[in-house]
């Protein structure tokens, strides 16, 4: 303003361009790390042989062995850990693969998790480590129900894999492998996310609330995202995140994950409101907020994936619909059972939470009729 320029230019660079891509950046030494161990990993030829190791345990899950590489692979990026399924000869084996892979903490999630671990539990490493760990077991579980259902009933393939030679990392490849990832993730931040923020900043600034108007402290009103965002917020009010701010990074989570954490750099800036003010101090609920975001339906650009892979828009749609019913599933229990030890909790949701906690029990522990009526015409 000192220079001349109008309130709302200053706001709209300051607080929804600056705020919003400023805040994803602020992980890149975070993502570069990841993705040059990753590297490491895939250069020295570690990777066949670990999911050689695997498939003994993998197979006790329904998974193949040649799974957990898809699934290594998706803890940079959940695009090329989906394409990756495409080394998995069986239909059914690779199916489940692509439902589960994205399970996993992608780069882009990791962000998210660091937000939550700072502002909650004051930056604890055992929030990133649950985080790994929760979509590990989502896997193993989800594993264990999909198999005992038709489409996914029968034993994985026999793992067969050429092992390679260990070989020193070649330090060009790793650092020109390392140098596409992390440049991949700034320039998401400078496209995807800055059209993102922008919106944001938009849709924050107007209301039509007394007259369609931009939003001032003489002339205020609840904005269009507000609004917008209120509706949405209902269907995440039994998870404990029943804000609109919260609900508008969820949804435009699915267009790319970092924007999560954009979002909220965007309205803590605008309307001076931290993450820890807009979950109320909750931290069960910034905990079931993370855990949702980590298990829901992937970005657009992995969604892609799962549909090309999947070549069928019927299993595309159930792949997204079961990913995000487990996870709207595992962050209600989590919800309605932390509550009660910070204060919160009320009895209709916990019933609710215990009763799909049962069925959740049951459908894992039933007894695979598909593997009985197989031994049976042996």
């Amino acid at each position: 303003e000192s220079l001349g320029c109008a309130a709302w230019l200053v706001s709209l660079v300051a607080d929804g361009i600056v705020g919003g891509v400023g805040a994803v950046l602020g992980f890149v030494p975070q993502m570069l790390i990841l993705f040059l161990l990753l590297s490491l990993l895939e250069d020295c030829g570690y990777m066949s042989r670990v999911a050689f190791i695997m498939d003994r345990l993998f197979r006790k899950f329904g998974l193949s062995g040649k799974s957990f590489i898809p699934m290594l692979v998706a803890s940079g990026c959940g695009v090329p850990g989906v394409m990756a399924s495409r080394t998995i000869e069986q239909d059914r084996d690779r199916k489940m693969t692509i439902m589960t892979t994205c399970f996993i903490p992608c780069g882009a999630k990791m962000p998210i998790v660091g937000l939550i671990a700072s502002a909650f539990f004051g930056g604890s490493a055992l929030v990133a480590t649950s985080a790994y760990f929760i979509g590990v077991l989502a896997v193993i579980v989800s594993g264990l129900i999909l198999k005992k259902t038709k489409p996914f009933s029968g034993d994985p393939a026999p793992f067969v894999m050429e092992l390679p030679a260990y070989h020193a990392p070649v330090p060009t490849n790793i650092l020109r492998t390392t140098g596409e990832r992390g440049w991949s993730f700034i320039k998401r931040a400078g496209t995807v996310i800055l059209a993102a923020s922008i919106i944001i900043w938009v849709l924050n600034s107007l209301s039509f609330e007394g007259g369609f108007h931009y939003i001032t402290e003489a002339n205020a009103g609840a904005s269009i995202l507000e609004v917008l965002g209120g509706f949405v917020a209902l269907i995440f009010k039994p998870l404990g995140f029943g804000t609109w701010q919260a609900a508008v990074a969820t949804i435009l989570g699915l267009v790319a994950k970092e924007e999560v954490v954009g979002v909220f750099g965007s309205l803590s800036s605008m309307a001076d409101a931290s993450i820890f003010e807009i979950f109320k101090g909750n931290s069960v609920a910034g905990f079931s907020f993370m855990v949702f975001n980590l298990l829901c339906a992937p970005c657009f650009a992995a969604m892609g994936a799962i549909r090309r892979e999947m070549n069928n828009a019927k299993w595309t749609i159930g792949a997204i619909a079961y990913m995000c019913a487990f996870a709207y599933a595992v962050s209600l229990i989590i919800y309605q059972f932390g509550a009660w030890f910070v204060g919160s909790g009320n009895i209709i949701g916990t019933v609710i939470a215990a009763a799909i906690l049962i069925f959740m029990l049951y459908m894992l522990f039933r007894k695979n009729k598909y593997e009985q009526n197989k031994l049976r015409i042996k």
